[in-house]
């Protein structure tokens, strides 16, 4: 069975259903791309407590392995999804985080401003990116290809060959 991954846009304007949630399918296009399979999608505003609800709910279900929510990632005053996550994630992996930012800055000086947050609760693989789809996407491409590897770990599977680190 392919590991399932849930699928959260923070959004206002998505919840409100004024505009279409193009960023949480790009999140679906790329996952599935990838092999994995979709367990659940959902669009919250940006609001803290219903995000950390959301994560929480998630990443206590044994058919979610992986979160990625799409939005609150900035400077605004509504940007409230890596306080979310931060309340509700065990173990942190700011390598990951770190990563998307040095690539977006690549592109764009407003990488810089952007709070990713990526983590581990309960063997669930947490990670927060951009509203934009754009940003989405090339956020993605970074931390996707460790996704398999990472889910590996937490199911267990950490006997590591002689040719890795």
């Amino acid at each position: 069975m392919k590991p399932g991954f849930a699928v959260l846009t923070v959004s206002d304007s998505v919840s409100r259903h004024l505009k279409p949630d193009t960023s949480g399918d790009k999140i679906i296009e790329m996952l599935e791309g990838a092999g994995f399979a979709i367990a659940a999608r959902d669009v919250v505003p940006d609001e803290q407590n219903e995000i950390a609800d959301k994560l929480r709910l998630w990443s206590d279900d044994s058919g979610v392995a992986g979160i990625v929510t799409t939005g609150g990632t900035g400077v605004a005053p509504r940007d409230v999804t890596p306080e979310a996550a931060m309340e509700v994630i065990d173990k942190t992996l700011p390598g990951m985080a770190e990563a998307m930012r040095q690539e977006s800055l690549k592109k764009t000086p407003f990488a810089m401003l952007s709070r990713q947050v990526v983590g581990i609760r309960n063997q669930t693989l947490i990670v927060t990116l951009p509203g934009s789809p754009k940003a989405v996407a090339e956020c993605l491409d970074v931390v996707l290809p460790m996704f398999a590897h990472i889910l590996n770990l937490l199911a267990g599977n950490t006997r590591h060959s002689e040719d890795k680190r």
